[in-house]
């Protein structure tokens, strides 16, 4: 600011102080970074070895207990900086890669990887890359790790899970239980 004595304060104008000034200025930002994006997406041979490790990693979280978004989320972001155990079961991976397909996609300035299977025949993503980084976004009901029949035909009753014996898991006898039988409903 410069003091004038007849006009009081006057201030300098300038390109960066106007709004087309700040426009050019974050303009010029965004495109900087898309630039570093663009030159930074990692290939796909780290995008597939890094999510396959990402997958591990959940597979051994996972004990059967139910996550919700906020539980895949943090695990995720946890996933991103460590690695899975070496004693990994290697059967587990082979149904795992016998039932899943890993695919990698380039975009501009990120890429992808999609878990395909039967359970979802157009794909899931469990892995970003952007900025050199890969970040998983891996969730354990994506995956497919055996394939069983449900049933037995058209018309046939859903086949129950069996114990070693080939004979359904019992817990106590109660013959008046049947198909549908409700609690005081004696005419079903």
């Amino acid at each position: 600011m410069n003091q004038n004595g007849k006009e009081g304060f006057r201030t300098r104008k300038s390109f960066t102080n106007s709004c087309l000034g700040k426009i050019a200025v974050l303009g010029a930002i965004v495109a900087g970074l898309l630039i570093v994006a663009h030159l930074t997406v990692p290939d796909r041979e780290s995008m597939i070895l890094e999510t396959e490790d990402n997958i591990r990693q959940c597979i051994q979280a996972n004990d059967s207990l139910q996550t919700d978004k906020i539980d895949d989320a943090i695990n995720n972001i946890g996933y991103t900086f460590t690695h899975a155990d070496s004693t990994f079961d290697a059967e587990v991976w082979e149904a795992f890669n016998k039932y899943n397909r890993l695919e990698y996609h380039k975009h501009s300035f990120y890429a992808t990887v999609h878990v395909r299977n039967n359970f979802r025949p157009q794909g899931t993503r469990v892995g970003v890359g952007i900025f050199g980084l890969i970040i998983p976004t891996v969730n354990f009901n994506d995956i497919l790790l055996r394939v069983d029949p449900i049933h037995k035909g058209y018309g046939k009753e859903l086949i129950q899970n069996t114990n070693d014996n080939g004979e359904e898991d019992l817990f106590g006898e109660n013959p008046n239980v049947k198909v549908y039988h409700y609690k005081d409903d004696e005419e079903q």
